[in-house]
């Protein structure tokens, strides 16, 4: 069975930083993680940040400039940088991942196919 597995999460006082990474595990090459997402409590969940096909990357507004994304298509793996953490940072990260050939910015909304099980990340002021 193949599935996305997270690492990386955490606590960390505001201004700190942290870095997330996701693998594919089982046939690690039949899914492609490409993006992540985060639930903070009480809210819905948000897109934080995406590597399209082609390398191009999208982030939402609260985190520009504060993470980045990155891919290692070698290893079939997606990183998230995260510097300059604040507290509304807090949240559930959960990467995301599709078929190889799917890109997620020419689909949109509702691309993932495959879901990590999700790593904490709590930033205290």
């Amino acid at each position: 069975q193949v599935q996305l597995v997270e690492s990386g999460g955490g606590l960390v006082q505001a201004g700190g930083s942290l870095r997330l990474s996701c693998a594919a595990s089982g046939n690690i090459f039949s899914i492609v993680p490409r993006a992540w997402y985060r639930q903070a409590p009480g809210k819905q969940l948000e897109l934080v940040a995406v590597v399209g096909r082609g390398g191009i990357t999208k982030y939402a507004d609260s985190v520009k400039g504060r993470f980045t994304v990155a891919r290692d298509n070698a290893k079939n793996t997606v990183s998230l940088q995260m510097n300059s953490l604040k507290p509304e940072d807090t949240g559930v990260y959960y990467c995301a991942g599709a078929a190889p050939l799917l890109d997620p910015l020419a689909v949109g909304e509702n691309w993932a196919d495959y879901w990590g099980q999700g790593t904490q990340v709590t930033v205290s002021s």
